[in-house]
């Protein structure tokens, strides 16, 4: 290779382009690039959540469960409150497609009952027989549409003079697929409202304490200190042994939900506390004060939404504590109480050891618990890491 240099006191060569200046021309990026370069924070969060698929597929589960509740007479078999007197602690049946090697469509087989009058204990033996075609879509038990008008429309049904019972029956007859159906709509909202509870008081008390510091900062963590230091359980059956036995379902419902709120509320303050600690010391937090905002518009409007992504995710993990923590109450008999449904209260009819031991199909209301449970938990993963997508 040869350099070029020029004589002693002659200038260096200098070119100048005349072509039109273009800032992507300096930097060929591709389209991808190009994509990701222009992209919003909240599009590169959902790129990146949409990547962990158990988040993914938790969160279109949990979706179609709260659009579910929305319909839940619908989907129900039977009312909530249909009793099957001929047929208590009927053990599950199974759907069918072929009989004798033709194809029938989905049904089940007709039932005989049988009382053991040494034991009392009932036996149910199939009928081959008798074939009850599975009803979709057809009319069924009564029932009133959120309390607002009446319909009989059902998605499934069984045949005409037959029964279905997917999940077997309790003591009193009724369809315990329904009654966990129906028992959604209580279990899989008291979380929602406990956990908006819960959120304005962490936001709010732990946004104060951060942000202004002093002798309420100190208070405000004594107080948090002794709420977190009592036993959980010894204080939700204190509390919930307050409401008195002659209040109305929904008022037991309401109080059971800021109870909840109430105990949960502690440790979203400390990590708002923490957040507003290193936040307020910012330039645009001086900018704010100097132009005349307030206290509440400052944490509202320009700290608290610099970590949102982290309370979306705090409050997905601190959901499933809450639905524990009711069932965990109406299953020692101190949440709700009847004619109100919940997976907790399903799970009463098998506290019994001889009840599990001969009737297992009771503790069928645990699965969608844990389901629910296990969905969230992977939501609020895949939300967490979703919140720094530059990492």
């Amino acid at each position: 290779m040869t350099l070029f240099l020029p004589a002693p006191g002659e200038p260096l060569p200098h070119y100048v382009s005349t072509a039109p200046f273009d800032p992507y021309s300096v930097e060929a990026m591709t389209e991808e690039q190009v994509r990701v370069n222009q992209a919003s924070q909240l599009r590169l969060m959902w790129w990146k959540f949409r990547r962990h698929k158990l988040a993914l597929i938790s969160g279109i589960f949990l979706v179609a469960l709260y659009l579910m509740i929305l319909i839940c007479e619908f989907l129900a078999p039977y009312n909530l409150h249909t009793r099957n007197v001929d047929f208590i602690y009927a053990p599950p049946q199974s759907v069918r497609l072929f009989h004798e090697g033709q194809f029938i469509g989905p049904f089940v087989y007709g039932r005989t009952m049988e009382l053991d009058m040494e034991t009392l204990r009932r036996t149910y033996t199939d009928n081959p027989e008798q074939i009850e075609r599975i009803r979709f879509f057809c009319r069924g038990d009564g029932y009133k549409f959120w309390g607002l008008f009446e319909s009989n429309l059902h998605l499934v049904c069984p045949a005409k003079d037959g029964q279905l019972f997917l999940l077997g029956t309790d003591r009193l007859g009724r369809d315990v697929l329904s009654r966990i159906i129906y028992g959604a709509r209580i279990s899989l909202t008291i979380g929602l409202l406990g956990i908006t509870v819960s959120f304005v008081l962490g936001i709010v008390i732990g946004g104060l304490a951060g942000y202004h510091g002093g002798v309420f900062d100190l208070i405000v963590q004594r107080v948090i200190e002794v709420l977190q230091s009592i036993p959980s359980i010894p204080l939700w059956l204190s509390l919930a042994a307050i409401m008195p036995a002659t209040w109305s379902p929904i008022l037991i419902y309401l109080g059971i939900t800021i109870i909840l709120g109430l105990l949960d509320w502690t440790g979203l303050a400390r990590a708002v506390r923490s957040k507003l600690l290193a936040l307020r010391e910012e330039d645009y937090v001086l900018a704010a004060q100097l132009m005349g905002a307030k206290s509440g518009r400052i944490i509202g409007r320009h700290l608290v939404p610099g970590f949102m992504s982290h309370l979306i995710a705090t409050a997905t993990i601190s959901i499933p504590g809450m639905i524990l923590g009711e069932t965990a109450l109406s299953f020692l008999g101190l949440g709700l109480r009847p004619p109100i449904t919940s997976w907790g209260i399903l799970l009463t009819e098998a506290k019994s050891v001889s009840v599990i031991a001969f009737y297992p199909w009771l503790l069928f209301p645990t699965i969608p618990v844990i389901f629910v449970i296990l969905a969230f938990n992977f939501l609020g993963d895949g939300l967490r890491d979703a919140a720094d997508p530059y990492k």
